[in-house]
């Protein structure tokens, strides 16, 4: 037996197919616990951020500004930035609204609108000093 726990022998006739469907079989069984181990890796990840988000909401947030990203190289140049922007956004665009908009407006028309919100300082210095961090 070439592999332990299978049929496969040297001398027989098709051992080139065997061999390429083992080794097909054992791909997609590593292939399958590599999936299995990141989704277990993921949802633990999102269980413990989840727990500490309930416990101690700052050291979650210092912990995630912390991570470092991936591929961070030197930024674009700021003139590059600043032309490529500047052709999105300061040059008119005609767009071709489609009947559904007649639509949505004129269905739209009889909801009417919410009042205005004001927020004052009292009501944001309220909502910090209830927040655990």
């Amino acid at each position: 037996m070439v592999f332990a726990g299978t049929n496969i022998s040297l001398f027989q006739p098709d051992i080139t197919q065997k061999l390429t469907e083992r080794i097909d079989d054992l791909k997609q069984k590593i292939a399958a616990w590599g999936k299995r181990i990141r989704r277990f890796s993921e949802r633990s990840r999102r269980f413990n951020q989840n727990r500490l988000f309930q416990s101690d909401q700052k050291r979650l947030y210092k912990s995630l500004e912390r991570q470092e990203v991936c591929g961070a190289g030197p930024g674009p140049d700021q003139a590059d930035t600043v032309a490529f922007w500047r052709g999105l956004w300061s040059e008119p665009v005609n767009h071709s609204e489609g009947p559904w908009m007649e639509v949505v407006a004129s269905q739209s028309a009889s909801v009417t609108p919410m009042d205005p919100v004001t927020i004052t300082p009292e009501d944001v210095a309220e909502a910090a000093r209830r927040a655990p961090n």
